[in-house]
């Protein structure tokens, strides 16, 4: 029964995840970048963290994988449940290729490659 639990557990975390990081990575660098780094400076980007969407539900999406995360860790060792996530890797490099046009190369593409397969190999 674990083991359904477990792995729809992986999946709440890796989808969250993923869009939680796609969505404070959209709407970060519609922020812009920071020039000075004064205390108003800081306390304007703060505010205006808050009231972008984007960001907002990257938080929301990153704090239901976290508590997905809690949960896993009740039922599976840690040992299991890092690398099970990595999966992660594999669809942000797709993300950032195909919705965040960033350029992903070769190199790239071969790491979340190999980072799919050490998590098949967790089925085993």
């Amino acid at each position: 029964m674990h083991s359904g639990i477990k792995w729809l557990l992986v999946g709440i975390i890796v989808v969250c995840t993923t869009v939680g990081d796609v969505l404070n990575t959209a709407g970060m660098k519609r922020q812009g970048e920071i020039e000075k780094f004064s205390p108003r400076a800081i306390s304007r980007m703060i505010l205006r963290i808050f009231h972008n969407p984007r960001v907002m539900g990257g938080i929301l999406a990153l704090a239901i994988s976290f508590f997905a995360l809690l949960s896993l860790l009740t039922i599976a060792n840690v040992s299991f449940a890092v690398p099970a996530t990595a999966l992660t890797y594999v669809l942000e490099t797709f993300l950032a290729k195909h919705v965040l046009h960033e350029e992903v190369n070769r190199r790239r593409w071969l790491a979340a490659t190999l980072v799919a397969c050490g998590v098949a190999l967790l089925q085993w």
